[in-house]
């Protein structure tokens, strides 16, 4: 089984594109955990949440995995959890850093496509989407953390990650 994990910033295509991979290679798709949580929520997440939704989301790809699929695909793991928490309090948090991703390969998905905004996101300003961008690979970087980058239109998006995917299949 491959495990991949689609990491980024808000609305660069990881929820669409990780469905259409997990549908092309008939594996099983764990969702965003954090913005089922946060749509549920409807108040401003506390630290605490992170801890909640790192918990939530390491039980729905552990029982994903379970099912031994040729390909498990995870939109976010806790490397964006972690950065997530850096993003809105300011600093990285030990207790999330310490937590491992379990994945294989990392799909980093590069902010160049325009943001659409919905009820829950929150970082539109290029300014701030480009600052959380570098948060997100600070994460990578401090864990030591290999990753791929996606960019450019969607179709290219797909086209690249299907070529990392089957480079590791």
């Amino acid at each position: 089984m491959l495990k991949v994990v689609l990491s980024g910033v808000e609305s660069t295509g990881k929820s669409t594109l990780a469905a259409e991979l997990a549908a092309h290679y008939g594996g099983i798709l764990v969702p965003e955990f954090g913005r089922t949580y946060t749509e549920w929520l409807r108040r401003d997440l506390a630290l605490e949440d992170h801890y909640a939704i790192a918990e939530g989301h390491a039980l729905d790809a552990d029982q994903a995995a379970a099912r031994n699929p040729p390909l498990l695909l995870e939109d976010t793991d806790i490397i964006m959890t972690t950065a997530w928490a850096t993003m809105l309090f300011g600093e990285r948090d030990p207790v999330l850093a310490r937590r491992p991703s379990k994945a294989d390969l990392h799909l980093l998905f590069l902010p160049d496509v325009p943001f659409v905004q919905d009820s829950v996101r929150m970082f539109g300003d290029e300014k701030e989407r480009q600052r959380f961008h570098a948060i997100v690979v600070a994460e990578f970087e401090a864990r030591g953390t290999p990753y791929t980058s996606i960019g450019g239109s969607f179709a290219s998006r797909r086209a690249q990650a299907m070529q990392a995917i089957e480079a590791r299949l």
